[in-house]
């Protein structure tokens, strides 16, 4: 397809935020045009397991968002979900120790004062939501909300959604620069030639930090790698995804080095997933099979049935992750014209249409549904100046 010379909207990077940013902008009445590096969905959107989740999520502006999205998914959306295998599958997260339970609790009390469905589970009743679990866990809590999809699928058929309002989508395409007029973006200079725009989205994913270089802004977005198995067909044996509680902790730590917990969920077609892992490794793509041991002994910790099954595959990506844990949404006073939605980390599958809408409301000079602020780039100064602060009176 032939690159347009303007757009209302150009949004860099096809993958599910990316996508679900087209989406939005096109019904909100915008002419969109979508530009990535690769293929449609061939960054971290094809190296995850497609979470919705609200369990692993402390209460504040994250969890919000993730509730939004919710909405989104189960409302407006829902019409659609069977082209993107939506699941409403449920999470249970699982202690081993009472003190685990007792944290897990408290979390769980958080998250329920801000709206969340959820259900403690002693560990005499763990067996009755999953009855292949190791037993003498000390308990759990259940959370109907969570849900997955098959995260290709929801990239592409946004997209597909987006070109019937008229979008128009452009893979192997990579941006070269930015057009300025002063400290203004006013469009994307590519490989294939120049769109002018009125508005750019930065939806890189972990890229993003790259893409806000090009406008001279800090955004600093980094890759923290992550692995998942892959098993043979094993129908009905988890029903839920069920995963440790120190899985939490792993997603809220700002640790560089190695980190594995067990997370272990089915699929529609079979399969078993088995993550997780999180390490900070730059874009090292190569395989470590200490990773995946590590990750295996600690599935067959929570599921015994699982030492006699074989993997098929295994595969592996890069989550966009900001030293705060929040995504970067919305406009950027530092380079007018220029919009950020990326730094999701492992939750920008189930963020990716609620910060969609949210940029496409904004971009229509609409009342976005839910307070932005928490999520603004230019935060980031601050954070540097803080940091400063702090070093000077070392």
């Amino acid at each position: 397809m032939l690159l347009p010379r303007s757009a209302d909207v150009v949004v860099i990077g096809a993958g599910a935020v990316g996508a679900a940013c087209a989406y939005f902008a096109a019904r909100a009445g915008l002419s969109v045009a979508v530009v990535d590096r690769g293929a449609i969905a061939g960054g971290t959107s094809s190296a995850c397991e497609g979470n919705i989740l609200v369990s692993d999520k402390e209460a504040g502006p994250e969890l919000e968002l993730a509730q939004y999205s919710q909405s989104l998914w189960r409302g407006e959306l829902a019409d659609y979900g069977h082209l993107w295998e939506f699941e409403s599958k449920g999470g249970l997260v699982v202690s081993a120790t009472p003190s685990t339970q007792a944290n897990l609790e408290r979390l769980a009390g958080r998250q329920r004062e801000a709206g969340i469905d959820v259900e403690l589970v002693g560990g005499a009743e763990l067996a009755g939501h999953e009855p292949h679990l190791a037993p003498g866990l000390a308990g759990g809590a259940h959370y109907p909300q969570d849900a997955q999809v098959q995260p290709m699928l929801a990239a592409a058929h946004l997209l597909r959604l987006a070109r019937g309002l008229g979008a128009t989508v452009h893979p192997d395409t990579r941006v070269a620069g930015l057009g300025r007029r002063g400290d203004a973006v006013t469009g994307v200079t590519t490989s294939r030639g120049a769109i002018s725009a009125g508005s750019v989205v930065n939806a890189a994913g972990t890229w993003g930090g790259a893409v806000a270089g090009l406008a001279g802004v800090n955004v600093p977005v980094l890759p923290r790698k992550g692995y998942v198995m892959v098993t043979e067909p094993l129908p009905d044996m988890v029903r839920h995804k069920v995963y440790a509680a120190e899985y939490v902790d792993n997603v809220a730590s700002s640790d560089a080095g190695l980190q594995t917990s067990p997370v272990v969920e089915g699929t529609r077609g079979g399969t078993i997933l088995i993550g997780s892992s999180r390490e900070r490794v730059g874009f090292d793509k190569s395989i470590n099979p200490r990773v995946l041991a590590d990750m295996a002994g600690k599935a067959i910790a929570l599921f015994p049935f699982l030492a006699g099954a074989k993997a098929l595959r295994s595969y592996s990506g890069f989550r966009p992750y900001c030293p705060d844990h929040l995504p970067v949404i919305g406009p950027d006073p530092r380079a007018p014209g220029l919009w950020h939605a990326c730094g999701h980390e492992g939750a920008g599958i189930g963020l990716s249409v609620g910060t969609g809408a949210l940029i496409a409301a904004s971009l229509a000079s609409a009342t976005p549904a839910m307070d932005m602020a928490p999520f603004a780039p230019e935060r980031f100064d601050q954070l540097s100046l803080d940091s400063g602060t702090e070093a000077a009176r070392a």
